[in-house]
């Protein structure tokens, strides 16, 4: 019983028991119930509520794992009422609308309703389903499969869809070394040469084998084929003149009309209105159906509006500008409450899939232009240095991020792969608590010491360490997650120079310029550990803190090569799965990404949809959403 005197600490303490786990769960004020018998602030009160929700939930995380699981099962499609519009606002605007050269999350979030591959993912179980390929068969040892592709797909402009589109898009686009597509790293098949005794790449065959089935041969087998090949494909009668003049690289640039970018898929671009939004327009010649035999999509539209912050996001969603909003911890206990006035549920599905993480730039080259070093030596030598991350590492005060910033609804990280992915996230790799004292530890260790008091440790040299650390403007929350990270490094001796950059600048500067020293970004992930190479690969563009290596800098990054080659290749689960969970061990022992922590997915929806409910993978699919209101 709630008395006068009783703070949040002590009812939230009585009801969970067990007094050394509550505070892992949730940032409790001191507040008290008033003497006269009122109760706390009704924002304290949601907060009890929610402590005891998620503490519950914490004891027992399969728990609601079971449920996600269960609401998959049960759910069967309704038929759905055609028209009206699902409006989103994002802080994502898109940097380009050529899909094959996208890599932020603007640009492939938008372009994803545009395009397809010849398999989709399910959204309710992760299986692999038919996409623009209605079947397909395979020989016994894996390596060659044929696909036979729907008759019924059209391009937006009303060409039909053939398998040369598809030899198109991987001999041509994907397999043109000329161009930086990142699914290339996907579909390089890395095998061991025994008798040359080491590392090879191959690219498999893609070959039309006429207007409705395509061959592949693969060098070696691939486990997650079927799901990669969710790779979107793209339209040759446009495209290919742009490939032989030279043209594809600024083909569909951010300027573009984009009435001229084409795809199959069940929505299309109308109107971009730059910094300001994006209007979907329904596909009305899409190839699905519903049961009932109704053209997908329902929607007529989709708007994405883009605003300059989270802030912004959450301002939209409480004022009805938009119908489903990403909820952070932080913004929990004002929504709760206004679930039933204003109409929308938040839905819950566990620790996300994408990470959130500091890298220290590791990349020994040189700008060919200016001839100067990507990174100052003295730099160089200090981010190399496997024990100065490691210092760092401990430095990151995780459960202030998920107290302070993120208000307990997040889990502290330490493996590169999420508990998402099930088995494959080992729960057993190295861990950095939160300790300044071995942090400096470490570093006295190295010698890296403060000799003239200033408070800033020098090197063994007589340089200060010293160095710029940039994340995105206008998200708040990553924003105060590395002024954190700041403090932490100030308190071990770091003179760290922080800063904001616009999110299109720090991906230039990433992928690019490499003119970096230290970021806090993050990515998203998948249930498949294979999704990850391009980042986990010594030869992958996004391997950022020293990206595209001829051959792997160090002993643990070729390991972590092997491994994530053989992963791809085992077609036994359970091996794959210890073949990931070693290089997760690597990857904390090195720490190349120092990873912060896991959000708690959480999702506000308008509740005037039809066919949706929460899974671990996603609420909805959206050529089957329809308006109820």
């Amino acid at each position: 019983m709630v008395k006068p005197g009783d703070t949040l600490r002590k009812i939230a303490m009585e009801h969970l028991g067990d007094e050394n786990r509550w505070p892992e769960i949730y940032e409790i004020n001191e507040g008290v119930v008033q003497a006269d018998g009122r109760a706390l602030t009704d924002p304290d009160l949601i907060r009890i509520g929610w402590v005891l929700q998620i503490g519950q939930a914490a004891s027992d995380r399969s728990e609601l794992i079971a449920r996600l699981r269960e609401n998959a099962e049960r759910f069967e499609y309704a038929i759905g009422t055609p028209g009206g519009t699902l409006t989103i606002a994002t802080i994502s605007k898109p940097l380009t609308f050529n899909l094959a050269l996208a890599n932020d999350t603007g640009s492939t979030g938008l372009l994803g309703y545009l395009f397809e591959g010849l398999t989709d993912t399910s959204w309710l179980t992760n299986q692999v389903e038919p996409g623009l390929a209605e079947s397909w068969e395979r020989s016994e040892d894996g390596l060659k499969w044929t696909f036979h592709l729907r008759r019924d797909a059209h391009w937006h402009d009303g060409e039909p869809f053939t398998a040369q589109d598809v030899d198109f898009t991987f001999n041509r686009i994907i397999y043109n070394d000329d161009l930086p597509v990142s699914a290339r790293s996907v579909f390089t098949f890395r095998h061991f040469d025994d008798a040359g005794g080491a590392w090879e790449e191959s690219e498999m065959t893609v070959t039309a084998l006429d207007a409705h089935t395509v061959e592949f041969v693969l060098p070696a087998p691939f486990a997650p084929f079927l799901r990669s090949l969710g790779t979107p494909v793209y339209p040759r009668h446009i495209l290919e003149r742009h490939v032989d003049d030279g043209s594809f690289s600024t083909t569909w640039d951010i300027d573009t009309d984009p009435a001229e970018v084409i795809g199959t898929g069940p929505f299309l671009i109308e109107d971009y209105r730059p910094g300001e939004r994006v209007v979907l327009k329904r596909n009305p010649h899409y190839w699905m159906k519903d049961e009932a035999g109704n053209s997908l999509p329902y929607l007529d539209q989709v708007v994405r509006l883009i605003v300059p912050d989270l802030e912004a996001e959450l301002a939209g969603f409480l004022s009805t500008a938009s119908d489903v909003h990403g909820v952070s911890g932080e913004e929990f206990a004002q929504l709760e409450p206004l679930q039933e006035s204003q109409n929308f549920t938040i839905h819950r599905r566990g620790p996300g899939f994408g990470t959130t993480f500091l890298v220290f730039n590791m990349n020994p080259g040189t700008d060919t232009d200016t001839g100067n070093p990507y990174v100052a030596p003295e730099m160089l030598e200090w981010f190399r240095n496997k024990q100065f991350r490691q210092a760092v590492a401990h430095s990151i005060d995780k459960d202030a991020i998920i107290d302070g910033i993120q208000h307990g609804l997040a889990y502290e990280q330490w493996s590169s792969i999420s508990p998402a992915a099930g088995d494959f996230h080992n729960p057993d790799v190295r861990k950095y608590e939160y300790d300044i004292a071995k942090a400096n530890q470490i570093l006295d260790s190295i010698g890296w010491t403060d000799t003239n008091g200033d408070g800033i440790r020098e090197d063994t040299n007589g340089n200060d360490l010293e160095f710029s650390l940039v994340t995105n403007s206008g998200n708040s929350v990553r924003e105060r997650v590395t002024t954190l990270i700041q403090k932490g490094m100030k308190a071990i001796g770091l003179r760290v120079n922080h800063q904001t950059v616009a999110f299109g600048d720090l991906v230039k500067q990433l992928t690019e310029s490499y003119d970096w020293e230290a970021v806090v970004i993050g990515l998203s992930g998948g249930s498949d550990p294979y999704g990850g190479i391009d980042t986990w690969h010594s030869s992958g563009g996004l391997h950022m803190w020293h990206p595209k290596q001829p051959q792997p800098e160090t002993a643990w990054e070729a390991t972590i090569d092997g491994l994530y080659v053989e992963g791809s290749q085992e077609l036994d689960r359970q091996k794959r799965v210890e073949l990931y969970h070693r290089a997760q061990e690597i990857v904390a022992e090195n720490v190349p990404l120092i990873y912060t922590t896991l959000a708690e997915r959480l999702t506000a929806t308008r509740n005037v949809f039809g066919n949706t409910t929460p899974t671990l993978y996603g609420l909805w699919d959206i050529r089957y959403l329809y308006r109820t209101d």
